[in-house]
This record gives C-alpha cells, structure tokens and sequence, in this order.
C-alpha cells in the first residue's frame, strides 16, 4: 500500500504510569535522609512518552490505555495534552518514582501495575483496534500489567491485521524481555526499538564491557532484520543510536548537552524517528531526528516531553556501517 507523506500515529499503554521525579542536591546518598532540591509529576509510560512527543510536534496521535474513572492519573493525563481513547477497568494506575542527582545519575523504583481481567484485555486490543483505523503507525510500547501475558502485544498485531488487512498501520515495539522475544518470535513488527542490553538479551548474547557498541549491535541486529524484524532501531545512550534496516545500517552520534535526566529519553528517540518518518525523511534522517529528540529529552527535567524548539542545536554525525554477515544468536 502507498504510505502517506503524513498522519496518525497510535500509542498503546497497557501499563502507564503517574512518573514522580525527584531532583536531589547532592548524589542519592542510601540510608539517609536527604533534601530534595524540586520535585514534578507527569504523566507517563513509554507509550504516553511518545504520544507527548508525538502531539507536542503537531502530528496527529491518539494514546489507548486502561484507566478506572476515579484515577487520580485522568488529571496527569489532560495536563498532558495528549488526545486519549479510554478503556475503563477497576485498578489504578501504577506510580513510578525517579530520583536523580546533579550529575544525571537516575536511580528508578518501578511499581506493578493494575490487574487487567481478561475481559479488560478483551476490550483493551478492541480499542486498539478500532483506534488503529487510518493509522500510519502503531506504537506498543513499555512493559506489561500483570493479566495481560507476554504474547499480549502478540495478540494486538493478529487483531489490527487480521481486521485492518493492506491497510494496517506499520508496528512498532518498545518493550523487552518475554513480551519482545515473543513480538519477534511470532508476530514479524515493522520496527523494534531496544536499547543495547534489550537487544543482548533478545539474542541470547553477552556484549563485551567497553567494546564499540555500534560495532557490537550490528551483527546481532543484522541477525534479526529482516527475516523477523522489518527495522531495529538500538539506542546506545551517549553512544548515540544504531538503525539496522533491510537495505543497509546507520551509527548516529549525539551532540554534546547536559544531561539533567535520561528518564524517556529512548521514548523520544523513537517519537523523533517516527515523526521523521511521517515527514518522508530517509533512513539516515530518521536516525538523525531520533537521536536529536533522545538528547533533548535527556537535557529536560522528570519525563518532560521535548518540542520541536527544545531540540540541539549541535551537530548529529550519521554515518554508514560496514555490511556484516549475518550471524546466527540463540
């Protein structure tokens, strides 16, 4: 089908998350009490993180996720200004707390999130599917609620192709563990998204402390793409990002900034490389944005998602990998 030069970016949020950052003085110091210098709360989950990003450059985007009518997270939500498709159930969203100090090191407490029924889930991929109608791109991202399973994003893919046909949006995973080992292993995405140890472990292989991560990733991404995975796009941090895709490979390394919290910032990589993508941009641009998006995300306070103005103004080099031949991980 004829893919168009701009429109609907989805989101799927099965486990969002009231983020709670806290900016210390000093380094987190366990065991003590210590001042905090601020505090904010937004509105999070990797698939909200990209709709932020996604709605805050102007593109058209629609997050579907659970959410009970008496959660305190509807406020964070439309405080977030993301346009949102709702599938109500009993439990509340989950609270993430984030604590960073003023070097940029970022400590993480992750909390479950509700229970979905399997009627929750049911009405989840419904809703999904419905909102994926006229859809450029599918986002599933993040980790899973307990009662969803590890094939759930499996299930997702199976309904909006099965209902959507040649029309179905292009999919794109960011998640890890058993829910991406199973997308990868039965469910084919156009695009995934790891960071380099998500992709270790997808492969089944250890990469060596201090190697070149760009020349580390390639051979096992080239592993995976195309024969299960249309595109890998590997965040690598400082490293920049590494984009692996049928018809060759790209290493793009990041300007100089001043990391305030890296918290979303692999969600607004992907955000970046998405709305380059909608635009029509080729690969090597689409990495280029993607990797721009990640650092103004990572020079933001909390999970604050980066505009079009908050972007660095400093050079992005992109530049070809050599061509490896493809391994075989297990």
């Amino acid at each position: 089908m004829a893919r168009m030069t701009a429109g609907k970016i989805v989101t799927v949020n099965a486990n969002p998350s009231l983020d709670r950052t806290i900016t210390l003085e000093g380094a987190l110091r366990p065991g003590e009490v210590q001042a905090a210098a601020s505090s904010r709360e937004d509105a999070g989950g990797k698939g909200i993180n990209v709709a932020r990003v996604i709605a805050a450059a102007g593109v058209e985007t629609v997050a579907v996720l659970p959410l009970a009518v008496d959660d305190p997270f509807a406020a964070a939500l439309v405080s977030a200004d993301v346009p949102a498709r709702l599938v109500e159930i009993a439990g509340h969203v989950r609270a993430n707390v984030t604590i960073t100090d003023p070097a940029g090191v970022t400590t993480k407490l992750n909390l479950p999130g509700a229970t979905l029924s399997p009627a929750d889930v049911s009405a989840l991929i419904a809703a999904v599917v419905a909102a994926s109608e006229n859809a450029h791109w599918l986002v599933l991202a993040g980790s899973l609620p307990p009662g969803a399973g590890a094939r759930f994003y499996v299930d997702v893919i199976s309904a909006v192709r099965t209902t959507w046909g040649a029309e179905s949006p292009r999919i794109a995973v960011d998640t890890s563990g058993a829910a991406l080992r199973a997308v990868v292993d039965e469910a084919t995405p156009d695009l995934i998204k790891p960071n380099d140890e998500e992709l270790a472990d997808l492969a089944g292989v250890v990469l060596e402390p201090g190697a070149d991560l760009a020349a580390a990733v390639l051979p096992v991404a080239r592993s995976l793409v195309p024969s299960r995975v249309g595109a890998a796009l590997v965040t690598l941090g400082a490293d920049g990002a590494v984009l692996v895709d049928r018809d060759g490979a790209w290493q793009a390394t990041p300007p100089r900034i001043r990391v305030v919290s890296t918290v979303g910032a692999g969600d607004s990589s992907l955000a970046g490389y998405l709305l380059a993508d909608v635009a029509g941009d080729d690969p090597a641009d689409r990495l280029r944005r993607s990797v721009q998006y990640g650092a103004a995300a990572a020079s933001l306070p909390g999970t604050q998602a980066p505009t079009p103005d908050d972007l660095p103004t400093g050079e992005v080099v992109v530049r070809p990998l050599a061509a490896v031949p493809t391994a075989s991980h297990s």
